[in-house]
């Protein structure tokens, strides 16, 4: 199995999120619901789509990549 450079650590915090599913969210019908947040930040958002949870990370990793566009 290869390793991954010291420097550079193949799961960066900065792109971490953490995803916390409502009671009501339904995964395997398609239905999600619940709330996401940016680890390094704190930007959350509340979802009702698997389309707006991977808008906001869209969004957030954007302006990340604006910020450090060498990383």
């Amino acid at each position: 199995m290869n390793e991954p450079p010291a420097d550079k650590s193949p799961l960066p915090p900065h792109r971490a999120f953490v995803v916390q599913l409502s009671e009501n969210a339904d995964v395997e019908h398609g239905q999600w619901v619940g709330r996401v947040e940016h680890v390094t930040s704190g930007q959350a958002t509340r979802f009702q789509s698997l389309e707006e949870l991977l808008a906001f990370v869209a969004r957030v990793l954007a302006a990340l990549a604006k910020q450090a566009p060498n990383e």
